[in-house]
């Protein structure tokens, strides 16, 4: 997909990949990272990582696209939680890859409302709009108080 309109860009760099350091170009990240025990890293307490980061960002842009595909139906939301789970590991070919778990939580909906509503937010979502094919996403939905 390419774009038509360029509105605006996130700049972040790197050095020292998984265990070194990520700062923006606006200084509102300034991360040390570390890559999980899990993973064989060294898991440094006070440190993050690429799929935490990920999940941050999905779960941001996705409650983002709720909004949008919510006032189109005309309705109102309160208190909407998105929960993102980034996994890591093994994939089918060999590689390593990643899935998305995306626990999203709409207070007061009626059930079939907010699943209609978290699919057409997952259709507008940019996030989900470049891993649709790529990556396995989970959506899962629920109307908790």
């Amino acid at each position: 997909m390419k774009l038509t309109k360029k509105v605006f860009t996130a700049q972040a760099k790197v050095a020292g990949g998984r265990d070194g350091h990520v700062t923006t170009a606006n200084h509102a990240l300034d991360l040390t990272l570390s890559t999980p025990k899990e993973m064989g890293g060294a898991g440094k307490a006070g440190a993050t990582n690429p799929e935490q980061l990920f999940a941050a960002g999905y779960a941001a842009c996705f409650e983002g696209a709720l909004g949008v595909a919510a006032r189109q139906a005309q309705v109102k939301l309160e208190n909407v939680t998105v929960e993102a789970l980034i996994g890591f590991g093994q994939a089918e070919d060999g590689g390593y890859g990643i899935s998305a778990d995306l626990h999203v939580n709409l207070p007061g909906l009626a059930q079939q409302q907010a699943e209609a509503l978290v699919e057409a937010a997952h259709g507008i979502c940019p996030y989900s709009r470049a891993t649709k094919g790529n990556i396995e996403v989970t959506l899962t939905t629920t109307t908790n108080a």
